[in-house]
């Protein structure tokens, strides 16, 4: 006659029949809601002044930024007065054309309410930043926002 064993009885192991699901329903998620920079800077991250009144920008889509700082290469020049343009290193000359592309890429009622973004490093000289201002002028790009970050200590 043959002899039965009494199996022991332990923890159940866990299913992982769904996680390969799981993890490319994840991966896809992140894949879908991440963006990526659009430009790669060549100026050094601009030390933003302080402000005591900040508001976020609405619309980002119709945004066009300048950034003005020292550049991160020699190659550029030195100096905290280099202006950046999309992925180059520009001149104040160049702000017009940079604005009348960026509202090709634009449908025409959308124009009015695009603003030109200054990310400007506190170290920046004011006469640079008045000669974006003057070429904006030139090409009616009246609305224009100043980056800053929000200042921490009370007044």
């Amino acid at each position: 006659m043959s002899k039965f064993r009494k199996k022991k009885k332990g923890m159940p192991a866990v299913n992982t029949a769904a996680l390969p699901d799981i993890v490319f329903m994840l991966l896809f998620f992140f894949m879908v809601t991440t963006t990526m920079r659009e430009t790669d800077l060549k100026i050094d991250n601009p030390r933003l002044p302080s402000a005591s009144e900040v508001k976020k920008l609405e619309h980002k889509s119709l945004v066009s930024t300048i950034y003005v700082g020292k550049a991160k290469d020699i190659k550029y020049g030195s100096g905290f007065n280099r202006i950046q343009l999309n992925d180059k290193i520009s001149t104040a000359d160049q702000v017009p054309a940079f604005i009348i592309n960026a509202r090709s890429k634009v449908s025409e009622k959308e124009v009015p309410f695009m603003t030109t973004s200054i990310k400007a490093d506190k170290e920046s000289s004011v006469g640079t930043i008045t000669d974006i201002r003057l070429k904006l002028r030139d090409v009616n790009a009246l609305k224009i926002s100043y980056s800053a970050s929000k200042s921490s200590g009370a007044n």
